[in-house]
């Protein structure tokens, strides 16, 4: 077999990449790089996503443990009514102490009320430490005047606890549940067995739609001990 051998100083004859090589090539890793950009943001808006809604859910199990703890307290302030529901405000009478640590009483009206963007929140006002009937009787009046144009940060008492567009209440009496009517009505200060709460939550990247709770009276006959 005979052989050809490069003469001494002969030139080398590199082949390189053709244009249409190269544009392949390109396109390539254009498209691995387009593939590569969508796998992240996809997976920065899920944490994103998952952080709202972990968020959301703190914030409303803060709100439900504070209105649970509100209806827990809840009393009959001599004759006084110790809840109060009349289509927009739903006012407390809870038991309290005062700076000298003698038993008292608040005054606590929950409201969902209007912000600047329409969407709403739920809110929370409370009286200071009362110890005489006219005191509550005052606080009583100044709850349901704030419920009538209740804004966030417009009163010192109250607070915004989370995003609502709207919301209602039940009682539980005689074992069933109905639409909550108003103490002076009902001519009667005593509790109800349980409260229902209806709060629908505005859209949003957290939690939204319909979120109902059940409140029942711890000393009822019928609610269950652990």
């Amino acid at each position: 077999m005979r052989r050809h051998r490069r003469a001494p100083g002969a030139a080398v004859r590199l082949r390189g990449f053709t244009l249409v090589e190269l544009l392949v090539a390109l396109a390539a890793m254009a498209l691995l790089a387009l593939i590569s950009w969508r796998g992240l943001d996809s997976m920065a808006r899920a944490q994103s996503q998952h952080s709202a809604r972990d968020e959301a859910v703190l914030v409303l199990q803060t709100a439900l443990a504070q209105w649970g703890a509100d209806l827990d307290g809840a009393t009959n302030f001599g004759n006084t009514p110790a809840l109060d529901w009349n289509g927009r405000v739903l006012r407390i009478t809870r038991q309290a102490v005062d700076a000298q640590g003698s038993p008292a009483a608040r005054v606590i009206a929950w409201t969902v009320g209007a912000t600047a963007d329409g969407s709403g929140s739920w809110l929370r006002w409370q009286s200071p430490p009362l110890a005489s009937r006219a005191d509550w009787t005052q606080a009583w009046g100044t709850a349901a005047a704030w419920a009538e144009s209740a804004l966030p940060g417009a009163d010192a008492a109250a607070t915004r606890v989370l995003p609502a567009a709207s919301w209602n209440v039940g009682y539980f009496r005689n074992g069933a549940w109905s639409v909550a009517v108003q103490a002076q009505a009902l001519g009667t200060a005593t509790l109800p067995d349980g409260v229902r709460l209806q709060l629908q939550l505005p859209p949003g990247p957290g939690l939204s739609g319909l979120i109902t709770r059940d409140w029942l009276r711890p000393t009822w006959a019928g609610a269950k001990t652990s």
